[in-house]
């Protein structure tokens, strides 16, 4: 009797738990980043098409510019960012690539950023899902190189990435401020 009573005691509180809401008013949503997340692909199309095949994604954060003078003072000249804000930013080729003069293979790579007023570094970093550039580790490079600096015509609010076609494969642009780089990626 005692084995019965035990058991409906304990199917009786399995019941009422697995039937108890959720106060929603409890839960603890994340509040609305100031620098959202935002990923590109390129092509540009492939997000509306279903037919065509993405070759590049750029996965990050897009901080703002809010009146404040960016690079030199914001982002500090000769010291690695990045490429964004909260996590370092990722691009992900779906095919291999070439970039820098360097063979890149298919692959997830963190891409950073030492900007000085004339021109930057580019990096591409083996390592991936890391907060900011806290972590970053110059041994884990797959890839850097130099680009210039061009101004813009005006001051771009947020931080941002596209891409622009070419014969080869695609420029990718970035820019921020009254600043933007260019790269171009090769496809194999």
């Amino acid at each position: 009797m005692k084995k019965l009573i035990l058991v409906a005691s304990l199917l009786v509180g399995v019941s009422a738990f697995s039937q108890a809401k959720i106060d929603p008013t409890k839960l603890n949503y994340m509040s609305v980043d100031v620098s959202p997340m935002d990923a590109v692909y390129y092509p540009l199309q492939v997000t509306s098409s279903k037919t065509e095949t993405p070759k590049v994604k750029v996965v990050y954060s897009r901080p703002q510019k809010k009146n404040r003078v960016v690079f030199g003072n914001l982002i500090k000249y000769g010291e690695i960012w990045r490429f964004g804000a909260n996590e370092n930013s990722e691009i992900k080729f779906y095919t291999p690539v070439k970039i820098g003069g360097k063979e890149i293979p298919a692959g997830t790579y963190s891409i950073f950023a030492i900007p000085f007023e004339k021109e930057w570094t580019i990096v591409l970093n083996s390592e991936i899902d890391k907060w900011g550039a806290y972590f970053y580790d110059k041994s884990k490079d797959v890839v850097r190189f130099n680009v210039p600096v061009e101004k813009t015509a005006s001051p771009i609010e947020y931080f941002s990435v596209t891409f622009v076609q070419t014969k080869s494969g695609a420029d990718l642009y970035a820019g921020w401020d009254n600043s933007q780089v260019k790269f171009p990626i090769e496809f194999k």
